[in-house]
């Protein structure tokens, strides 16, 4: 029973609409690839490092097979060719290209499925590590414990990860459940991964696999320190986006941000790159057990939080249901959404609740993820810490799963330890008073809180339906989401998508959609 007196047919329905948008969107991601998942395949066959003048090698790689005019056939079957015929393993082949010892276009063609052959123990070496590392962490929660629903998600962002290190235990210890490496400003827009550990970045740091594994093992200590597993988050978007996914499905992250559209509407990344790199990102973030988060919560910041808010219920249904082709179970989605009403607006907390309540009761399974008051923050920071209560109030009620933690300071500056743990104080004080206060309360029928739900379900509904004539491309170059319009073949990386040729493979997407998931 719907608390909200939601129609289920009418949620079935919007389902349903969100679905043929994501077939549609599929169809054109199946015939395509780009620079990005090529070096993704790069990286999963084991090749990493760097050249001489410290280009990374999934790069080196990816570009010579661009040079020499054969990315259609992509870098499994070309590389898969160079094994066959030089008997050197990718890693091998990699730093011989950067040499310029071996040309791929002189390489002997054999056929895709010896190819596939010649690849094939260095994927299962692959799949085996992920699906050890997917273990390890079942292990640790079995073992250790975790934290209750809602997690609480707090960052650190200093811009060097040792320093990242010292606060993240601080606030393990605090409380914290999941820990958030803010990733440096600008590291979205760079078509390639920085190697290795660093210490200087702006508003965050460097998303690198060193820095992963670095912090992976911090929290790891501090974990069995307090008795409970502390996960980690990154950032798979921008233009590496199914990198930095298979990164931290090598170093054992356990939550991703990875909205499908978060790219396209905020760092203008071309509409088709996006699209196709977040499948593959996915695809590996569903394999590894690693949750999703993704970014409705963005639209509130440029539009309306009342007038807006059936876009966020909209691009949640869409998000599912591109996520469920990527073999991501709806207990990975951590589908976004925000408290971003302006405080001043009359029973705002009441609309609030409306639209949390609605999203826990049409996404049941899903681990919600609800950020907070951010828009409206201001240097009042004792109104701040009332804001983030009243929000923390909400998130208890309605059950969400992951809640991240507005701050005191929040558009002030990077908060301050103090800062964090009095967000965490809050937050636990308001958990433990209220846990089971949704459990006791019921909705006035056809009240504010009720009329408020509805209406915001037959609104996604009606945008869900000219989506549907539309398609996903038109739609986002009308600005249907954050009122941001992007040209379907305008912003960054478009000339890093291509067609695939008729030799072309990726063995990883098969294997990871049907391999045993621990």
């Amino acid at each position: 029973m719907s608390k909200l007196g939601l129609d289920i047919k009418k949620i079935e329905y919007a389902r349903s609409l969100a679905k043929k948008i994501a077939e549609d969107v599929q169809d054109f991601v199946d015939k395509k690839s780009t620079v990005s998942v090529e070096r993704t395949i790069c990286r999963l066959l084991g090749i990493d490092g760097i050249d001489e003048n410290e280009v990374p090698l999934p790069n080196v790689v990816v570009e010579h097979i661009k040079e020499i005019g054969l990315l259609d056939q992509g870098a499994a079957f070309l590389l898969g060719n160079a094994i066959l015929e030089t008997g050197l393993n990718p890693q091998e082949i990699a730093e011989k290209i950067a040499k310029e010892e071996i040309d791929l276009s002189k390489i002997k063609i054999y056929s895709p499925e010896k190819a596939n052959e010649a690849i094939k123990p260095f994927v299962d070496n692959m799949i085996k590590k992920i699906q050890n590392n997917r273990k390890k962490r079942n292990e640790y929660i079995k073992n250790l414990g975790e934290g209750k629903q809602p997690y609480l998600y707090v960052i650190v962002a200093t811009g060097n990860i040792y320093e990242d290190v010292v606060q993240a235990q601080a606030a393990a210890r605090q409380g914290a459940d999941i820990i958030a490496v803010i990733r440096t400003t600008g590291q979205s827009l760079l078509d390639y991964v920085p190697y290795g550990a660093t210490t200087e970045g702006f508003g965050g740091t460097y998303a690198t696999q060193e820095n992963f594994r670095i912090m992976r093992k911090a929290l790891d200590e501090v974990g069995e320190e307090v008795g409970r597993y502390i996960r980690l988050v990154n950032y798979a978007s921008g233009l590496c986006m199914p990198e930095i996914s298979a990164m931290g499905a090598m170093e054992r992250l356990d939550v991703m941000l990875n909205d499908a559209l978060y790219g396209i509407l905020f760092r203008d990344i071309n509409m088709k790159r996006t699209i196709i790199d977040q499948y593959f990102s996915r695809v590996i973030n569903g394999f590894s057990g690693i949750i999703i988060n993704t970014g409705e919560d963005n639209y509130l910041t440029t539009a309306d939080a009342y007038e807006e808010a059936h876009t966020v219920l909209t691009s949640d249904l869409i998000n599912e249901q591109l996520a469920l082709m990527a073999g991501i179970p709806e207990e990975q989605m951590g589908l976004g959404h925000a408290f971003e009403m302006n405080p001043d607006l009359t029973n705002g907390f009441l609309y609030e609740l409306a639209q949390a309540q609605m999203l826990r009761e049409i996404f049941p399974k899903a681990p919600l993820k609800y950020m907070p008051p951010t828009k409206y923050m201001t240097g009042n920071i004792f109104k701040g810490h009332v804001q983030d209560a009243l929000f923390n109030v909400i998130s208890i009620w309605t059950q969400q799963g992951i809640q991240l933690l507005g701050m005191l300071t929040e558009a002030i500056h990077t908060p301050f330890m103090s800062d964090r743990y009095l967000s965490i104080e809050n937050a636990r004080y308001i958990f433990n008073n209220l846990k089971n206060l949704g459990d006791e309360i019921e909705f006035k029928k056809d009240g504010i809180i009720q009329k408020r739900a509805q209406e915001v379900l037959d609104k996604s509904i009606e945008l869900l339906e000219k989506m549907m004539h539309d398609g996903l491309f038109v739609s986002l170059s009308k600005g249907t989401f954050a009122n941001i319009k992007r040209p379907i073949d305008g912003g960054k990386g478009l000339d890093g998508v291509f067609e695939k040729g008729e030799n072309y493979i990726n063995p990883f997407i098969k294997i990871m959609l049907e391999a045993e998931r621990p």
